[in-house]
């Protein structure tokens, strides 16, 4: 069932309300759930990115969120809740298995995703007319404090353009959305950076549809199984149907061409180097501007090579928290391209490569 997206759009006074996590200004907070209930949109933290919330039960709201991020029709969208007691107006709790509920108890509040079955009331414009819903309760104090004082679940796709990186800070979301919609809450830099993991529990086994901030091991040793972890959710292909976020089309792109340099064993970081300076050397010759995306234990090897840094490689944690950062610097430099360094899949090495992979638009070599 494919759904249609059209409405008009009409640019607004967008305003802007600093919103400290730790010392919650609960005023302002119901003046935006109200907006919410209203119709409205509204820019909001998360402990991942920054979401565009609406009304998940408001389907002229959730149609103006696909209009305002110009987003595909047919790429659904996450639902937030902010307690249990949601989940049934959300999902057919009656199929919920006890993984699902082992799954909510270890990491809800928390930036994991379930694929479960649909409620009839949550409309087809937001599940992209599929009967699965992706459901999520964030663990942010603005978030989950918005939601409750909003009494209704609401959606919350990355605040950002359709395909470009999402956005982990107030002033990422102000260059992207101001004049598109009501309000943004601005309450600094996000915890992890990266979005959620998303995982299908509609399947025979569960399936990773996408890495995020929680390693899927975590969630396997939790589970005592195994998840399947299919080539889209490694950023090797496009999904041919998006079950979730994150699944088709190109995301988290710089306007600048991104190339990913690979290589099978990542153990001997001066060879790789050399590898990755010799490609990049060769590029140059060729009269390109060229920045390098490197890691904080490669950088002294590349010389005089401009260098972006992600972070260390013994803390993946920092590299996904900056790489969508990295990413929106990219596109201030005069460069013609920019070259990425490859992580380890393993860990949140698995998230940084799927959003590396998908950012260059599968544009990948193997230097081994």
């Amino acid at each position: 069932m494919k759904i249609l997206v059209e409405c008009m759009h009409r640019v607004r006074e967008t305003k802007v309300l600093v919103v400290d996590p730790s010392n919650l200004n609960l005023d302002h907070l119901r003046e935006v759930a109200k907006v919410i209930r209203e119709g409205g949109l509204v820019v909001f933290p998360t402990e991942t990115v920054y979401g565009l919330g609406a009304d998940a039960f408001n389907r002229e709201a959730v149609k103006r969120v696909y209009h305002v991020k110009g987003r595909p029709a047919d790429n659904p969208l996450i639902v937030h809740i902010s307690n249990i007691g949601q989940l049934e107006h959300v999902a057919e709790t009656d199929y919920l298995t006890n993984d699902i509920y082992k799954i909510i108890e270890k990491f809800w509040p928390g930036p994991l995703t379930l694929i479960i079955p649909k409620s009839r009331r949550i409309p087809y414009e937001v599940t992209a007319g599929l009967n699965v819903v992706a459901v999520r309760m964030p663990a942010h104090p603005v978030a989950i404090n918005l939601i409750e004082l909003c009494e209704t679940p609401i959606v919350g796709p990355s605040a950002n353009p359709a395909g470009k990186p999402s956005p982990t800070s107030g002033e990422h979301v102000k260059r992207d959305m101001m004049g598109k919609v009501d309000v943004i809450i601005d309450s600094g830099e996000t915890l992890y950076g990266v979005e959620s993991t998303i995982i299908d529990f509609t399947r025979e086994f569960p399936v990773l549809l996408r890495p995020g901030a929680i390693p899927v091991e975590e969630v396997e040793r939790h589970l005592q199984k195994k998840i399947v972890i299919p080539d889209s959710a490694r950023g090797l292909i496009e999904a041919s149907e998006a079950l979730s976020p994150g699944m088709k089309y190109r995301h988290y792109a710089p306007d600048t061409p991104l190339i990913i340099l690979e290589s099978k064993d990542y153990s001997d970081l001066k060879s790789y180097s050399e590898k990755v300076l010799e490609y990049v050397k060769n590029l140059k010759r060729s009269g390109k501007k060229i920045i390098v995306l490197a890691s904080r234990e490669t950088r002294d090897y590349y010389g005089e090579i401009d260098i972006l840094l992600l972070g260390s490689r013994k803390n993946l944690f920092e590299v996904a928290r900056n790489l969508f950062s990295v990413l929106r610097i990219i596109d201030e430099l005069d460069v013609d391209l920019a070259v990425a360094e490859g992580f380890e899949e393993r860990g949140l090495g698995l998230t940084i490569m799927n959003r590396l992979r998908k950012a260059s638009g599968y544009n990948i070599v193997k230097i081994d």
